[in-house]
C-alpha cells in the first residue's frame, strides 16, 4: 500500500466518524452509491438475478462497516464451534491482495501474496480447507471438489456477494457501530444500517461488563483473549504477557490490520504498557517498518505475521513476537447457529 493511499484511507476514516464537511460534499455519491445497492439487494430477492445454491449449507459472517471488524477471529471460531458440533467445515474467502484469478487451494505451501493474509491464517489456526477467489460461488464449487467430506460452508466476509444463497448470515460489527451512518464514499458503510442478518455480533475487544450492559438483547458479544505471546524467529520460544506487563524493558505493539486499536486494547486489557505502531489494513511490510524502531520487544498480530515471516530482514528479527488472539463469545450463540443449520440436510 502506498504512502499516499494510506494517507488517503486515514483522511476518510476520520471524516467517517462524523458528519463533517468532507462527508457532506460526498454524500450525494453516497445517494447514488445507496441506489444501486438496494437496487442490487431488490433483483435476487425478486428472482431477476438467481443466486446459487451450493449442496451443503452455507453459513456468511461479514459485515456493513467496510474495513476489519474481527472477521478472522469470528471464522476461526465458527470452524472450531462447527467442528465440535459434528460438522467438517470448510471456509472460502475473496483473499485481499491475492495473486490468483481464478480459485486456489490453500496449502502449507502457500504464501500470504498468492493468497491473502486472512485465509492463510484461518487455514493454519483452524486447521479447515480453504479456497480463496473472486466468485464465492466458484470458490465453493472447488472446495467441495477438493474436500468432498466438508459438509458445511463458512464464507468469510460475502455478506453482500449476493450470487451465493446463503442458510446463515452474521453481521458482525465493534465499538465503532456505523460510524456517521452514512453509506459509501461518505460513510464506512456498504449497506445501510437498518441491513439485518440472522445474528448480530459485536467485537468489543476487551471484555468489559459495563460494556456489555449497553448491547442491544438481539447482539451477541465478543471479545478477543490473548495470553502469550511467541518469537517470530522461533514460534516455539513463548512468554506470557503477564510476565511482560511489570517488564521495565521498552516494548512497541505494531499492527497492520483494519482496527489497530482493538489490538492495542487487547494488549492493555493485559497489563501491558507500550508505545503503538498503527500500519495501514493488510500492509505488505515491502518497506521494514521496524529496522529503525528502538525497543527491546516488538508485538505484532498473527495476520501481520504470516507477512513478515516471508521477509528475511524481519522474520530473523529476535525483537519480534507474535500475540495469538482467540475469539470468545458470550451467550447461546453457537447452540442457535447449528440449529438453524439442523433446518437444512446437508447433501
Amino acid at each position: 500500500m502506498s504512502d499516499r493511499t494510506a494517507s488517503l484511507e486515514s483522511v476518510l476514516l476520520r471524516a467517517w466518524t462524523r458528519r463533517g464537511w468532507l462527508a457532506c460534499l460526498l454524500w450525494p455519491l453516497s445517494l447514488l452509491f445507496g441506489a444501486l445497492v438496494l437496487w442490487r439487494r431488490a433483483a435476487y430477492r425478486c428472482g431477476w438475478k438467481k443466486a446459487e445454491r451450493l449442496p451443503v449449507p452455507v453459513v456468511v459472517a461479514g459485515n456493513i462497516f467496510v474495513g476489519g471488524t474481527g472477521k478472522t477471529p469470528l471464522t476461526i471460531w465458527l470452524v472450531e464451534t462447527l467442528r465440535r458440533a459434528g460438522y467438517c467445515p470448510g471456509v472460502i474467502s475473496r483473499g485481499y491482495g491475492a495473486a490468483a484469478q481464478g480459485t486456489l487451494v490453500v496449502t502449507a505451501a502457500s504464501t500470504a501474496q498468492q493468497v491473502g493474509d486472512e485465509p492463510l491464517l484461518i487455514a493454519e489456526r483452524a486447521a479447515c480447507p480453504v479456497v480463496v477467489g473472486r466468485s464465492r460461488v466458484a470458490a465453493g464449487r472447488a472446495l467441495l471438489a477438493q474436500y468432498p467430506e466438508v459438509n458445511v460452508i463458512i464464507s468469510d466476509d460475502g455478506l453482500q456477494h449476493y450470487a451465493l444463497a446463503r442458510d446463515v448470515e452474521i453481521v458482525l460489527s465493534d465499538q465503532r457501530g456505523v460510524g456517521n451512518g452514512w453509506l459509501l464514499p461518505a460513510g464506512p458503510l456498504r449497506e445501510p444500517a437498518w441491513r439485518r442478518g440472522d445474528f448480530a455480533v459485536c467485537n468489543l475487544g476487551s471484555r468489559d461488563p459495563h460494556i456489555n450492559a449497553d448491547l442491544p438483547a438481539s447482539t451477541t458479544a465478543m471479545w478477543l483473549e490473548a495470553g502469550y505471546a511467541e518469537q517470530l524467529q522461533d514460534r516455539r520460544r513463548r512468554e506470557p504477557l503477564a510476565a511482560l506487563a511489570g517488564s521495565a524493558q521498552t516494548l512497541v505493539a505494531a499492527a497492520g490490520i483494519g482496527n489497530p486499536g482493538r489490538f492495542f486494547a487487547t494488549l492493555q486489557s493485559a497489563g501491558l504498557h507500550f508505545e503503538t505502531l498503527a500500519l495501514p489494513d493488510h500492509y505488505d511490510f515491502a518497506d521494514n517498518p521496524f529496522a529503525d524502531l528502538q525497543a527491546a520487544m516488538i508485538l505484532i498480530t498473527e495476520k501481520d505475521a504470516v507477512k513478515c515471516r516471508a521477509i528475511e530482514a524481519i522474520k530473523n528479527d529476535p525483537r519480534i513476537w507474535v500475540v495469538p488472539v482467540t475469539a470468545r463469545i458470550d451467550g447461546a450463540l453457537a447452540e442457535q447457529i447449528v440449529e438453524k443449520l439442523h433446518e437444512r440436510p446437508t447433501a
